[in-house]
């Protein structure tokens, strides 16, 4: 009983931190907006006297509810031997809700006797609006508020451990598998079905739909969604050029953006009437921005990739400090526009007409992705591929072997920054601009966590992932002010419980594998 005191001491305490915090940030109003969004209009139609602020108190108790809830189950945690005990289960889900509702009664306490006092929170921390405050407390006092908020979490944490002990159990998880697998095993065994994934005109048919669709379904979206699945489809290029580099060759490069930002400039100095009055045509700047870019990769690879690891990591990452710095610099503000950045960036012309519309480009980028994946495919199953894998896996043992390892990271360099060069030429043409903020090193983290999240050297796990991390945040346009939060969780999330990424290659899912058995057995043998 006292490891289950501990464990729910422990879970409330982390609860509570983590429930004060995102409040003081801000968040819990977010949360609540984001709650009631998708059933507001049906709520006020089915309640006609329902007022706003008591929507947002409904929607926001019900996300203290769920945080309760997740508290109670953590804390509700055990030990094998005490896998059928309730009662164990119920004292340290208890104990979570309740020092969860102490610590956050008394911020709310704390907060609101402050906040009837006049003093001016938004000095320390610009989230804590009276609006806010109010909010939190219920539309309530400052006591009468501590006290319900008390009780909501310690009930939703009682309700949370009772869940987590009877979702625990095996056997109705085990039952819902077997019906599930037979209800599947059924209609596969079906003759026609059968018959046809069997046929040779199945894949083709399916794949013909599909494109279909994708070319189809950007003319009845609106402007807003083709440039946001524009955004993604510059993410896929950028993430596919890294995978190349990360998940294939195993070079961890944090100065990604200076070749996105190299492509960008040379087709905006090409085409644009200003700095450089050159006006050349969109196609002949493309292909000047792709080798632009890969040169830079060799020309950067050359002297920094005998290095290795963090080495590697910190050498690129000056690089990209270096392009940006360069591109605001007033030195070169005649040639590149310094800090104002180059307006009126030219765009592709296709049978005498200009390809201005947010649909157009949408269906450039989709051709650009669909070139970049053939490409990685090819890459990825031939001679050259297997060599960039073997020197991820080991690279001493791939010089061995008789692979240059050298000659084979700078190809991996150079075609990486091609494929970033490619994005950012479509990048700068599709807003008609680029300048020095486009180019942050952000945007080396966020391409970064694309391969990461979506699944090293895989190629639909980088398409998931610029779907996840470039348009999930477009859609839930309440949280762009969390969204460096946002994924520092997601790849906390990611690394504790699927290391290896949404999609995972096949050979980044057998490492995982292997390296998880090592404990895997040592649990079989405790619980023997």
């Amino acid at each position: 009983m006292k490891k289950q005191i501990i464990t729910g001491l422990q879970a409330g305490a982390v609860f509570g931190i983590v429930t004060s915090f995102l409040f003081l940030i801000g968040f819990t109003g977010t949360a609540a907006t984001l709650l009631g969004k998708p059933a507001h209009d049906y709520v006020f139609r089915l309640i006609p006297g329902l007022t706003a602020e008591s929507y947002n108190i409904f929607n926001l108790v019900v996300f203290l509810s769920l945080m309760g809830i997740w508290a109670g189950g953590r804390g509700s945690h055990r030990q094998v031997e005490d896998a059928n005990n309730l009662g164990k289960a119920l004292t340290g889900a208890t104990t979570a809700g309740a020092l969860h509702g102490v610590i956050v009664a008394l911020l709310a306490y704390l907060v609101g006797v402050l906040n009837l006092a006049h003093v001016q929170m938004t000095a320390y921390l610009a989230q804590l609006l009276p609006d806010a405050i109010q909010l939190f407390l219920l539309g309530k006092a400052p006591t009468e508020a501590a006290i319900w908020l008390f009780i909501i979490l310690l009930v939703s944490g009682t309700i949370g451990g009772l869940a987590a002990f009877y979702l625990s159990k095996p056997g109705w998880r085990k039952s819902l598998l077997a019906r599930w697998q037979g209800l599947r095993g059924k209609v596969e065994e079906q003759p026609n079905l059968q018959k046809l994934r069997s046929s040779r005109a199945f894949r083709p048919t399916v794949n013909a739909a599909l494109l279909v669709a994708l070319f189809v379904v950007p003319l009845g979206i609106g402007q807003y969604w083709n440039f946001t699945l524009g955004t993604v489809g510059i993410y896929v290029l950028l993430g596919l050029g890294l995978n190349i580099v990360v998940g294939l060759a195993g070079l961890l490069d944090l100065g990604y953006v200076a070749f996105f930002a190299i492509g960008s400039y040379t087709v905006a100095l090409l085409t644009a009437p200003a700095p450089q009055h050159l006006l050349w045509n969109f196609w002949v700047a493309l292909p000047i921005g792709i080798v632009l870019a890969a040169l830079a990769g060799l020309l950067l690879g050359l002297p920094v990739l005998r290095m290795r690891g963090d080495y590697l990591a910190i050498v690129t990452l000056g690089f990209g400090e270096i392009i940006r710095i360069l591109s605001r610099s007033d030195l070169l503000t005649p040639f590149n526009g310094g800090p104002k950045g180059v307006l009126d960036v030219g765009g592709p012309n296709f049978l005498n007409g200009l390809v201005s519309s947010d649909v157009s480009f949408l269906y450039l980028i989709i051709l650009a992705v669909f070139l970049i994946i053939f490409v990685t495919r090819r890459l990825q199953n031939s001679r050259v591929g297997r060599a960039w894998e073997a020197m991820r896996e080991d690279e001493t043992v791939a010089g061995a072997m008789g692979i240059n390892t050298l000659q084979h990271k700078l190809m991996a360099f150079a075609i990486g920054a091609a494929f970033a060069g490619l994005g950012g030429v479509l990048f700068a043409s599709r807003n008609q601009f680029t300048g020095p903020e486009d180019f942050t090193l952000m945007v080396s983290i966020n391409v970064l966590a694309v391969v990461i999240v979506g699944g090293m050297g895989s190629i639909p796990g980088v398409i998931a992932g610029a779907f996840v991390l470039k348009g999930l945040p477009e859609i839930l346009r309440e949280m762009e002010d969390y969204r460096v939060i946002l994924f520092g969780v997601l790849l906390v999330v990611m690394m504790l419980i699927r290391p290896e990424g949404l999609f995972p290659s096949s050979r980044r899912k057998l490492d995982i594998g292997h390296e998880e058995s090592p404990d895997a057995e040592k649990q079989e043998g405790a619980q023997k």
